[in-house]
């Protein structure tokens, strides 16, 4: 599955918050993987969930797996809040 981490709408971004929100959560984390694509974080996970669980249900479960790693690199950083970003999946 494919995700994105950009701007929240009612927030605007300061110079290199992208940058020092992917230092902080790495390339890789668990079955996921994060790069910086122009103004936005494109994340990919493996996508094993099991058969019965419908493709809207992995995406909800992988984009709460993403905010709970958001939520960490933003934890004791003054430089970057959780507020700014928003995380979307592509289906």
């Amino acid at each position: 599955m494919h995700f994105r981490i950009t701007s929240h709408s009612g927030f605007t971004l300061p110079p290199g918050a992208l940058e020092l929100l992917l230092g902080r959560l790495g390339e890789r984390r668990d079955d996921f993987s994060f790069a910086l694509v122009g103004s936005e974080i494109q994340v990919v996970s493996a996508d094993d969930a099991p058969v019965s669980v419908t493709r809207d249900e992995r995406a909800e479960i992988g984009r709460r797996m993403i905010l709970e790693f958001l939520s960490e690199a933003c934890d004791g950083t003054p430089e970057l809040s959780m507020d700014w970003f928003a995380v979307s999946s592509e289906i």
